[in-house]
């Protein structure tokens, strides 16, 4: 750590039961998220990793981020933010205070879902909570009780129960309104930003979770974005639920569950490495 950097562990949301903080975490001036701790000073250059969970590294030692920095021998702030979406990425100053001040940017494709549009809107910071369902979707889906609905993944479970092509006019609602917030928000940054698409799967079926169809990042989305973004990479990687990852993640007796639905260490480094020769394209 450079001089006047210091670990501060908090004890928040992060706690889940398994009798202390998960991780240790930190905030920066003007940001109302938790970030990956420990806090790094922000007086010598960095490059800014954002992104959800896989960036903020749940479960594992050394997120891609650190591992991103020694390789590179780069200053690395690892900006990964739980239940961040992409209202959080185009909502919080603070956040967007800090990428504008980083040499090059990291950006984690945000999921889909967490998102306000004209069917549902979710938390401000926990974007993968929805608050309420708007009159657009109660009227779209007038046989449908979304009182005890809370998170956009059994939202979205309960409109597909539905079997019927309603369905698609949501999902083609939340693919466009991705599109047009992903490209506001990387017009208006000057810091260059390598777009990485980590496809974090499930299911033996990328296409699948639990035994549905989720509404995932397509190529037409990518490519709209790809073009005001200064870089691009993909990478792939199962939870460590469907690898051999689990044994070398860092959990509680409570928290397997969760971390089965995580990447393992192995993914970490896959994630590192695709970013190497992408980074070294923006010098």
């Amino acid at each position: 750590m450079a001089p006047g950097e210091k670990w501060v562990s908090v004890m928040s949301y992060h706690q889940t039961g398994s009798g202390g903080p998960e991780d240790a975490v930190c905030q920066y001036a003007g940001s109302r998220l938790w970030f990956r701790g420990p806090e790094r000073s922000l007086d010598t250059p960095y490059m800014a990793c954002v992104g959800a969970d896989e960036t903020f590294g749940r479960f594992v030692d050394r997120p891609f981020a650190a591992i991103l920095e020694e390789k590179l021998d780069r200053r690395c702030l690892n900006l990964g933010s739980l239940f961040c979406g992409l209202d959080t990425l185009c909502g919080d100053t603070g956040l967007f205070k800090l990428i504008t001040e980083a040499e090059l940017c990291i950006l984690q494709a945000p999921s889909v879902l967490g998102q306000t549009n004209h069917f549902y809107r979710v938390h401000s910071r926990r974007n993968d909570r929805v608050l309420a369902p708007t009159q657009d979707l109660i009227a779209l889906y007038p046989e449908v009780d979304f009182a005890d609905v809370h998170y956009v993944c059994h939202l979205m479970s309960l409109l597909q129960d539905q079997h019927d092509a309603r369905f698609e006019i949501v999902a083609e609602e939340l693919r466009r309104n991705w599109v047009l917030k992903i490209r506001d928000l990387l017009g208006k940054l000057k810091t260059p930003v390598l777009l990485l698409n980590l496809q974090v799967l499930r299911h033996q079926d990328s296409a699948l979770q639990g035994g549905k169809m989720v509404v995932s990042i397509t190529d037409q989305m990518l490519e709209q974005v790809r073009s005001v973004s200064a870089g691009y990479a993909q990478v792939s990687a199962f939870v460590s639920g469907h690898s051999d990852e689990l044994e070398d993640m860092l959990f509680g007796t409570l928290q397997q569950p969760m971390a089965e639905h995580m990447i393992g260490p192995a993914a970490h480094k896959s994630v590192a490495e695709a970013l190497i020769a992408p980074v070294r394209n923006l010098n």
